[in-house]
């Protein structure tokens, strides 16, 4: 892929990529140059209500920023392959760490919808790897950095926003999860359950990058609430939670 020099002469060395709902956070920070993935070989776009499908460069502070405002998924019809294909592209660009977020139901009856949580470790449900095709034992006993976790859990506590930290499972999707699947899943250990992230996590970490994720919990998973859940519902719930991060980032990102 063909890295524009606006991008690979910016001198940002970190990029967050926005999940659903959370495009919004472009209009919190000083945006520049922008370009849509469509335009760029190799590179997919995604279908999906509130991805806006484009790489932007932003000024957060006196930092750089590369943002991704959108991601494709497995049950858009792509391969584990080509949902990485912005993560080289960053990589490329010299990017050297990644902050994934993404908007999860919490399984966890102490995090509750409106609230984010930051992700130490991750389950692959969706039965598929952006590293097969070839002898990739890369390890994973730290995808997400402590070092990363501990600037924004200090930083959050001293915001007074909640941050929780837990355990993210992936699910191929597109339908939501039964309510015997969440059960499932909490006893796996899971806190929180999407459709993204993992092989985000797994291709970073397999080129050297640093990891952070975090969850924006729009709802409760499937059978802990009355209501049905919908895709409007978490895309109204990122927008509304979006500032929260925004003051985390301008917290943290000084001090990476």
């Amino acid at each position: 892929m063909t890295i524009p020099p606006e991008i690979k002469q910016s001198g940002a060395e970190t990029a967050i990529v926005l999940g659903s709902g959370l495009g919004p956070f472009t209009e919190s920070v000083s945006c520049g140059f922008s370009l849509e993935y469509s335009a760029i070989e190799g590179l997919p776009a995604s279908s999906v209500p509130g991805h806006a499908g484009r790489f932007v460069l932003a000024q957060l502070g006196e930092m750089p920023l590369l943002i991704a405002q959108g991601r494709v998924h497995l049950y858009e019809g792509w391969s584990a392959r080509d949902v990485v294909r912005h993560i080289q592209f960053m990589h490329g660009a010299g990017i050297r760490r990644v902050i994934l977020t993404n908007a999860a139901g919490t399984l966890n009856p102490a995090f509750e919808p409106g609230s984010w949580m930051s992700i130490s470790d991750h389950i692959n449900l969706t039965g598929e790897s952006p590293l097969r095709g070839g002898p990739h034992f890369f390890d994973m006993s730290e995808v997400y950095s402590k070092r990363l976790r501990t600037l924004f859990a200090h930083a959050a506590l001293e915001s007074g926003a909640p941050l929780h930290e837990g355990v993210y499972a992936a699910m191929p999707g597109p339908q939501f999860e039964t309510p015997a699947e969440i059960r499932m899943l909490s006893r796996l250990g899971a806190d929180a359950v999407g459709m993204s992230t993992v092989h985000e996590a797994i291709q970073a970490r397999a080129l050297g990058m640093e990891v952070a994720g975090f969850s924006c919990l729009t709802n409760w998973a499937a059978g802990l609430s009355p209501s049905p859940l919908s895709h409007e519902e978490v895309t109204v719930a990122g927008r509304q939670a979006a500032g929260r991060m925004v003051d985390l980032l301008h917290r943290v990102l000084p001090e990476i």
